[in-house]
């Protein structure tokens, strides 16, 4: 008698290891192939699994790598359903996270496949190199701001402490890379978007157990992706499932306390808040100029450790009110973990801020150049501005339907001047002439890429006074003119040094601090 063939739910069962059986075969689809696509598709293969490749688009190198690999590709167009992947009728299909949940070829695979996200991919098979007895433990972020930073500075405190870790995910590692590191790793500092989380699970077989996790603020963003602000805050909130030791939140921000107490978490799990204040007992928190733990502290109802001083912070340009908090957050992480404040500290002492992140172009007759490209939506914006006094602010870009109107009521009238960059400069226009009709607005008429950042520069220095901080803060995505943030950001820095001249300091690619 010959068994009937495994129905595609049955054939994923107990895949939870990168040794299972199950993989051998699998029948495999693969929507995207940016970075993420490929570690997919490279991970599946050499798992075994019959895997095919849909994308719109490709590099050439991509497309030619994955032949040599032995995976299938098929460029076609997603946003209708590829004949080819019906025919195909895959096991399960994993999906980019750029692509939205509305998407037609991804409501397709919903209703007739099994859909997987990367991360889910990553956690199943992440035993693949194991250096102690287990495999190593993972530390979620996610954030509507700050989590580069938060990531690079929990990692820097993992390495501090002794342990070989590494930040990965969202901030450009893909996660299936790292797990096939053969070295392997001791911890892993996963940085997650809302995109990644959407697709993850919080029940089965691929649904992450990390050991500490955080979701630093939450402000809407990407709602053209989830939907509505509800649906990219219920992904945001799935960092928090079934975490292990701490859920660490932010005391500022409502929000995240709320989805840590809703969260299903493992069994003596703690809420770990930070805050730019004192700290309660079970909380991370400043004391005069002292960064304190009163988490993690064996008294933490009369006594709190020190984890490093505002001296500390300043020295490495994260004395910022947003630095500090992503500090405290990354401490706690750390903490949660047994590393103790002495590496905690040394890793503050000898941290440099992501480019792009208020950081220092140029200063020049009195006026500084600060480019925080990295500040895709109104959120990071408000905390850039809120770091300066008297700010020529050049804004703008795509603002993937997020209302701008409340950062401009804010701010707006206390700017020197507004520079409008993008093609998407109706509401910041809108939002001046209500909220700040006295402000000079000058608008960058230029559509030349190359030309965009010039025009703006020559603006902002025909009226930035001595004192003045000309903040690139664009509050929006750059993909309207740029290739990206940090794209956007080079070509600032590059504008600011050819219209200074030789006349400018402090053009080293430190942080300013702010």
């Amino acid at each position: 008698m010959v068994d009937a063939a495994p129905t595609p739910a049955g054939r994923l069962d107990g895949l939870d290891s990168w040794y299972a059986e199950g993989w051998k075969g699998l029948n495999v689809a693969v929507l995207g192939l940016g970075a993420t696509g490929f570690s997919v598709a490279d991970t599946l293969v050499e798992l075994g699994s019959a895997v095919t490749v849909y994308s719109t688009d490709a590099p050439s190198d991509s497309v030619e790598l994955l032949d040599v690999i032995g995976a299938q590709f098929v460029q076609t167009p997603l946003d209708s359903v590829p004949e080819a992947l019906e025919a195909q009728a895959p096991d399960v299909v994993i999906v980019s996270p750029g692509l939205p949940p509305h998407n037609a070829t991804v409501q397709w695979s919903v209703a007739n496949s099994t859909v997987w996200g990367d991360i889910e991919l990553a956690w199943r098979v992440r035993d693949k190199v194991v250096r102690g007895p287990v495999a190593a433990p993972w530390v979620t972020i996610t954030g509507t701001n700050g989590k580069t930073t938060t990531t690079q500075l929990t990692t820097a405190m993992f390495e501090a402490g002794g342990l070989r870790a590494v930040s990965c995910g969202n901030i450009g590692v893909p996660v299936l890379d790292v797990v096939r590191d053969p070295d392997g790793f001791d911890v892993l500092v996963v940085e997650l978007s809302s995109h990644q989380l959407h697709y993850m699970p919080t029940s089965g077989d691929g649904a992450v157990v990390p050991l500490a996790s955080a979701c630093l603020n939450i402000a809407d963003d990407h709602l053209e992706w989830h939907g509505s602000a509800e649906a990219y805050r219920a992904a945001k909130a799935k960092v928090y499932e079934r975490t292990v030791m701490a859920c660490v939140y932010n005391t500022t921000d409502e929000v995240t306390r709320h989805m840590v107490e809703e969260a299903d978490v493992v069994e003596g799990c703690r809420a770990v808040g930070f805050g730019p204040g004192i700290p309660a007992p079970g909380d991370v928190g400043v004391v005069e100029d002292v960064l304190c733990d009163r988490a993690f502290a064996e008294n933490r109802q009369s006594s709190a450790l020190e984890l490093a001083t505002v001296a500390d912070l300043e020295q490495a340009g994260l004395a910022s009110p947003h630095m500090t908090m992503n500090v405290l957050a990354a401490a706690a992480l750390a903490r949660a973990a047994a590393v103790q404040p002495s590496a905690i500290r040394s890793a503050v002492q000898g941290f440099h801020a992501d480019h792009h992140r208020t950081e220092l172009v140029a200063t020049a007759d009195g006026i500084t150049w600060v480019d925080d490209s990295k500040a895709t939506n109104p959120h990071a914006a408000t905390a850039s501005l809120a770091s300066f006094d008297t700010v020529v602010w050049i804004v703008g870009g795509l603002f993937k339907g997020v209302d701008v109107d409340g950062l401009v009521e804010r701010f707006g009238p206390d700017v020197r001047a507004v520079v409008v960059i993008g093609t998407d400069r109706g509401p910041v226009l809108e939002a001046f002439a209500r909220h700040a009709p006295g402000v000079p607005v000058l608008q960058v008429e230029a559509a030349d890429t190359d030309q965009v950042m010039p025009e703006a520069v020559r603006h902002a220095a025909s009226v930035a006074r001595p004192g003045d901080t000309v903040l690139l803060a664009p509050a929006a995505a750059s993909f309207d003119q740029f290739g990206s943030y940090a794209d956007r950001g080079e070509r600032f820095a590059a504008a600011v040094h050819e219209h200074l001249g030789g006349n400018a300091d402090g053009d080293d690619g430190s942080s300013a601090g702010a």
